[in-house]
């Protein structure tokens, strides 16, 4: 029998890696169908051209290598990456930075560093922080929900919009995403962060029309009910033992605590914990993004630490820091870290604990 050496991801149950990439998709769905329905058709677009520009590239590079392309392919791990990329940008980003950061997060972050299991950085994340540096005017083009923005965009506008700029209608993208409050915001976290940063208190900034139909007032209408799909897909991940509950339980809770200190320190400067649950990407980032098996903490003890610090990083360069959100930032820092909390997190060799010590004592 030989000893077969591979690199992560690793499995306690007999699933492959293709099986528990197909699961993970299974679980992004009612997410994905929840921005589907509050943001447009922008969402899907978006994502069709992720998977296909992530397949293109993946299959040439893996050509190129010399590799086995239709097994490698079937991981579904470049899908994976496509789609959490797609989710994460808005909807109505120009089609070629679609391409520009999926082509970066599979051909730069994931196949320089050797493929699947090497790489150090999770490739979404590193391609969104990417787009977000390069092009931050697209990147805060997110329109309002559903029922808050002037126009509704069906498909074919949607597509357009996406490939020239323009809807069949002539608007643009500004024009577009004009709030009826005079606000050009990204998101809830943005028209909050805006608003404190002129001088509103917490509670001022809660009275954009933003927010109205969010429930207890602190969260933007539609998203609270996408971060409610993400959740029923990660439950549903953990339920299958996809993910373990460290990492996502660790960030919430870490989320929750970081927040609360803030905002019983000074009410109408910080925002409350539920603001941080459930607007932006936290959800997701626990659940789907934090989790990945490759650049995350592999020890138990390690998983719960690395969490912890994502959701304080999340808190801190959310209140302090430029950007509203701070998911992907805060994941990036933390993969980095990865190698030092395995390291001392790692568990105790089996037999080297006091007992077995002991019990050489005596035989001398």
């Amino acid at each position: 029998m030989k000893l077969m050496l591979s690199s992560s991801p690793h499995q306690h149950v007999k699933r492959n890696t293709g099986q528990v990439m197909r699961l993970v998709i299974y679980a992004m769905i009612p997410g994905i169908v929840a921005q589907l329905y509050f943001f447009g058709w922008g969402v899907f677009i978006q994502a069709v051209i992720a998977v296909t520009t992530a397949i293109v590239t993946e299959a040439t590079i893996l050509s190129w290598r010399k590799k086995n392309v239709p097994r490698a392919l079937g991981d579904c791990s470049a899908i994976v990456t496509a789609l959490l990329l797609a989710v994460s940008i808005p909807p109505l980003l120009p089609w070629w930075m679609t391409v520009i950061g999926t082509f970066f997060a599979i051909a730069i972050v994931k196949q320089v560093y050797g493929g699947l299991g090497y790489n150090m950085f999770n490739p979404a994340m590193i391609a969104y922080v990417a787009l977000l540096i390069s092009f931050p005017a697209a990147m805060t083009g997110w329109l309002s929900p559903v029922g808050f923005g002037f126009h509704s965009l069906g498909l074919v506008d949607a597509i357009s919009t996406i490939v020239t700029g323009f809807t069949t209608e002539g608007y643009n993208l500004e024009q577009l995403k004009a709030n009826v409050d005079g606000f050009t915001m990204a998101t809830p976290l943005d028209a909050v962060k805006t608003g404190l940063t002129q001088g509103m208190t917490y509670s001022e900034a809660l009275a954009m029309p933003i927010f109205d139909g969010g429930f207890a007032q602190s969260v933007g209408a539609g998203w609270a009910w996408v971060s409610v799909a993400y959740l029923a897909g990660g439950l549903l991940l953990i339920n299958r033992r996809v993910i373990s509950w460290n990492i996502p339980g660790s960030m919430i809770v870490s989320v929750i605590v970081c927040a609360l200190v803030l905002h019983l320190m000074n009410q109408d400067h910080y925002a409350s914990p539920l603001f941080h649950l459930f607007n932006g990407s936290l959800i997701i980032g626990a659940f789907f993004i934090a989790t990945d098996p490759v650049s995350a903490s592999t020890t138990a003890k390690g998983r719960i630490v690395f969490g912890a610090l994502i959701g304080f990083w999340i808190v801190i360069i959310r209140t302090f820091g430029g950007y509203p959100d701070a998911v992907a930032f805060a994941v990036i820092i933390m993969n980095m870290a990865v190698p030092l909390i395995d390291y001392y997190t790692r568990p105790r060799t089996y037999g080297h604990g006091g007992t077995a010590r002991k019990s050489v004592e005596e035989t001398k």
